[in-house]
């Protein structure tokens, strides 16, 4: 098996109310093709989380892998920052 570099990126977790699931919202910049200026765009991801670890508000890290599921081809690599409970 060959070593290869996982897509990963960053997110904030929105939703978690589904076992083992949690809904990540990413938000990214794109630059419009005609006008220039740069618009706001968000891709809500669903991910694979074994342990149950994040919570609502968590900033986490999230890696691309098998589909695990029809809306899960994603999974959680860790948590970077818990979210501040009040």
């Amino acid at each position: 098996m060959e070593n290869r570099k996982l897509k990963t990126l960053a997110g904030v977790v929105v939703s978690n109310s589904g076992d083992k699931s949690v809904k990540v919202v990413i938000d990214y910049k794109v630059k419009h093709p005609r006008y220039g200026k740069y618009v706001k765009r968000r891709m809500k991801i669903g991910v694979h989380d074994e342990k149950n670890e994040s919570g609502v508000g968590d900033l986490v890290e999230i890696a691309q892998c098998r589909p695990y599921s029809k809306s899960k081809s994603w999974r959680l690599l860790k948590v970077v920052q818990k979210a501040v409970s009040m």
